[in-house]
């Protein structure tokens, strides 16, 4: 054999060999797709929520009986007060000199009540000898009956000015929490001008405003749940205490207040909450609304199971603010995809990573 084609069979055994070399070696395992995953968690009853506020059942403005100088100022916002505890005073000195015109006024009504009848009783024996006539004795007797009235008026002026003196006090009638501060010391505030806001903190309910197509759905509600914006995973019982007959005219809502049932303590006043009317079905479970997709032949989640995502049609009972309610087509527990849906296919190998729960996102 020639050498040329010894060479040429060479290099065709070779090539032949190499080329069977790569068909044995394996094309590498494609690195899976991580995706953002959460779980299907059973639907709460949060189909109709109403935001409102925690607020005290009994408020007060505090105002004085009388207007005058405001000298001092004792509390602040949030600070707690006892039934009786100086809040706030008003500049003594002209209550003071009211008080001192009264007790004059009473003590000149009592001398001249003395003279009067001290004059009738004179009268009464001079009639009765015939040395005066009656009509000088009427006229004593009327003398002495206008003095009697001039004295109680006297001596009710003088209670009224004591009372008013004691007016330039403020207090509480029952322990509170200061929640607003409506004036403040060398402010000039007229009688019943509000100077503080306090609040009974024994008993809470939530504020809301409803809508005016939900108000009998509200009143229908079986069960109503509040859930704190700082303590979202825990729901406290409530029920319906008051709804206003008429709308706002501004707002055109119906304001109501939902009485707290035994509220832990962790519940105060100015806190966000979130009134859930009873809105989910049973059975239904509820999904992120990104998951839901619906390509055009119905609507579908993608479930990630054994390292696999997979699309399952789903049957969707109703979207909601916090999630779709799914009716069918899905377990509790199982995993959805929240993003980066529309690169998906069968059987695609992911990486699951759970995604934060919008309640939890801050």
């Amino acid at each position: 054999m020639r050498p040329t084609a010894i060479r040429s069979a060479t290099l065709a055994l070779g090539l032949a060999a190499a080329l069977a070399g790569c068909r044995q070696e394996e094309a590498p395992p494609p690195i899976p797709r991580t995706v953002l995953v959460q779980t299907v968690t059973e639907a709460p009853n949060q189909g109709s929520a109403l935001t409102g506020e925690i607020r005290a059942r009994h408020e007060a403005d505090l105002s004085f009986r009388v207007g005058g100088r405001l000298i001092a100022r004792h509390v602040d916002v949030g600070s707690t007060v006892r039934a009786g505890q100086p809040l706030a005073r008003l500049d003594p000195a002209d209550l003071q000199l009211a008080a001192d015109a009264a007790r004059a006024q009473l003590a000149a009504a009592e001398s001249d009540a003395a003279t009067t009848a001290a004059e009738r009783e004179r009268y009464a024996g001079l009639l009765a000898r015939k040395f005066v006539s009656q009509t000088a004795f009427d006229a004593r007797d009327n003398a002495a009956s206008a003095a009697r009235a001039r004295l109680d008026q006297a001596r009710a002026q003088s209670r009224i000015a004591g009372n008013q003196a004691a007016y330039g006090t403020l207090s509480s009638e029952f322990p509170a929490v200061v929640t607003a501060v409506l004036a403040d010391a060398g402010q000039v505030v007229a009688a019943g001008q509000p100077v503080l806001r306090v609040a009974r903190p024994e008993e809470k309910e939530v504020a809301i405003a409803v809508p005016e197509n939900r108000v009998d759905e509200l009143r229908s509600a079986k069960t109503l749940a509040v859930y704190l914006w700082a303590q979202p995973e825990s729901a406290l019982r409530g029920e319906l205490r008051e709804l206003a007959p008429a709308a706002d005219p501004a707002t055109r809502t119906y304001a109501a207040r939902i009485r707290l049932i035994d509220p832990p303590p962790a519940v105060r006043l100015g806190m966000s909450a979130r009134v859930s009317l009873d809105g989910a079905a049973p059975g239904q479970l509820r999904v992120p609304l990104a998951a839901v997709v619906d390509p055009g032949d119905g609507a579908r989640v993608w479930v990630v199971a054994d390292g696999r995502a997979q699309p399952r049609p789903v049957r969707v009972a109703a979207f909601r603010e916090d999630g779709a309610l799914i009716a069918e087509g899905v377990q509790p527990g199982e995993q959805v995809v929240v993003a980066g849906l529309g690169r998906l296919t069968p059987g695609l190998a992911v990486t699951p990573q759970r995604a934060t729960p919008p309640d939890r996102q801050r």
